[in-house]
């Protein structure tokens, strides 16, 4: 990423803006919420105060002590405690708060009083908290991304000064194709009453959405009420226009904020496809494996070579100091000016795109030539390219290749043989990671910023330095081949055990 020049004096908004406010934000157990929280400590030093919603669990059901096991220890952190660990502590010590609390419950499972009083004390509310599982039960997916929102919005009832920031996605797009820009999406599928105001009824679909989960409840029991309710949720998004249960329960969640904040502060921030770090706090921080990476490993450890896409597809990727610059940028905005509804999208599509065939040639590039660097992600140097092709052929060739295995694998079994066929085991994970993430493999659909850029443009020159949102400063080469496959490795992946003939000797020997 390149350094720009500043000029000395220069100002920032974004610090004048959040000094000395209170903030709120669920989420921060996940990936995002803590990338967030990572970048207000320490870019924003005067802000007022962090508030966390953390649910407590049964290791630890107080929000200040699971705090400290799962999110202050994490190594997103470690920027801060190398540069001044005291100054770091004292910070979390003295202005963040932690409250135990269940963001999909009636007033977050809390007191009325308690409720009142925090509600009272914020400026602005950042929700970051989601179930990103594609094929969640529905009812599940209901809860967390949309009904949750009820909670949020009575937050800002109780105050009518505060800012509600809600972290959707780009994805709310669904099955709709061409430019997409910042703006209330139009379902793909059958119709939904829209309101003069702009957003969608969605009262009555919900509660159609609850009596169908019921009656799949009355059913069913156990995996296979689980399944039920994960059809019900595809089937159910597939009918308005969407390809997942998550994408269509946030297209949800927009709704109801949008009418329930009518008048009120409302920033919707969506991103696409959110992936390691860039920059901050160090490049290639991540957690976990993301949308792109179950297929980046999938081949690393030889188990997909065939997948569905479009290789002139944009594939919309982002990192993830871009996303929470966004979310910050968007707060300080939502927290000074007049209230009005806002919606940006943090992308890279529409400024620096990279195809899917790009994605695939630089980590193709990068593994023939340094997979031994990247020693937790490749295992051996791959032998088979990576190859790209439209859905129809991809399931003629699956379905074509299953049946023979299949049928061999059975005879294999009979004659006592119970290990199962590597081919097909391989092509079962292919098949099923295509199931997830085949519609993201080949978009044709260009999300648009420019309201991000704009916003960007109008915060201080010292903001565009520390809050920067722009992906055209991304080097898909360097990112991908040496900032993202470094991030995965170092970071997402658990150090695993060399098992070498030496030291199994030697261990013999020393017996």
């Amino acid at each position: 990423m390149a350094t720009q020049q500043l000029n000395p004096g220069a100002s920032s908004k974004v610090l004048e803006q959040l000094s000395g406010k209170h903030v709120l934000i669920t989420g921060t157990t996940g990936f995002l919420g803590k990338v967030v929280l990572e970048k207000l400590i320490r870019a924003v030093p005067d802000i007022g105060a962090i508030h966390l919603l953390i649910r407590g669990n049964k290791r630890h059901p107080n929000a200040r002590e699971r705090f400290f096991e799962e999110i202050a220890t994490s190594s997103v952190f470690d920027r801060l405690r190398q540069h001044d660990n005291e100054a770091f502590e004292t910070f979390i010590e003295e202005r963040v708060h932690c409250i135990t609390g269940e963001v999909t419950e009636p007033l977050f499972g809390l007191p009325s009083d308690h409720f009142r009083r925090l509600a009272g004390s914020l400026d602005v509310v950042i929700n970051s908290a989601a179930s990103v599982n594609f094929r969640e039960e529905l009812d599940k997916a209901l809860t967390i991304n949309t009904r949750c929102l009820e909670n949020v919005a009575e937050l800002a009832r109780q105050n009518t000064e505060m800012a509600v920031l809600q972290v959707s996605t780009c994805y709310v797009n669904g099955m709709n194709s061409g430019q997409i820009t910042e703006s209330v999406i139009k379902p793909a599928g059958e119709p939904i009453p829209r309101s003069t105001e702009g957003y969608y009824e969605i009262e009555e679909l919900v509660r159609l959405l609850e009596d169908k989960i019921a009656d799949v409840r009355s059913r069913y029991s156990g995996k296979m009420l689980e399944k039920k309710l994960v059809d019900l949720g595809i089937s159910e998004a597939n009918r308005y226009g969407w390809s997942d249960t998550y994408t269509f329960t946030k297209w949800l969640g927009e709704q109801l904020l949008l009418k329930a904040l009518s008048g009120r502060a409302l920033t919707i921030v969506r991103p696409s496809i959110i992936e390691s770090a860039i920059e901050e706090p160090a490049p290639g921080w991540i957690e976990g494996v993301k949308v792109a990476d179950a297929i980046i490993l999938a081949y690393a450890r030889e188990k997909v070579t065939v997948f569905p896409g479009k290789r002139s597809g944009i594939i919309d990727v982002i990192p993830v100091d871009l996303v929470a610059n966004a979310i910050i940028l968007g707060a300080a905005e939502a927290a000074a000016d007049a209230p009005r509804h806002r919606i940006y999208q943090c992308c890279s599509g529409s400024s620096n795109p990279v195809s899917l065939g790009q994605f695939i040639d630089h980590l193709m590039a990068e593994s023939r030539v340094n997979f031994e660097e990247y020693d937790q992600l490749f295992y051996r140097q791959p032998t088979k390219p990576f190859i790209a092709v439209n859905r129809r052929l991809f399931n003629a060739f699956v379905g074509g290749v299953r049946l023979p295995l299949s049928i061999t694998g059975k005879v294999l079994r009979m004659l006592g043989q119970n290990r199962e066929l590597k081919v097909l085991r391989n092509l079962d994970t292919t098949r099923s990671l295509a199931t997830i993430f085949g519609f993201y493999t080949a978009p044709d659909y260009i999300f648009r910023n420019d309201e991000l850029l704009a916003l960007a443009t109008r915060m201080g020159e010292l903001d565009k330095v520390l809050f920067p949102v722009d992906a055209r400063q991304i080097d898909w080469a360097v990112y991908l081949r040496k900032i993202h496959l470094a991030g995965l490795n170092r970071y997402a992946l658990k150090e695993r055990k060399v098992y070498s003939l030496r030291s199994a000797k030697a261990r013999k020997k020393a017996a």
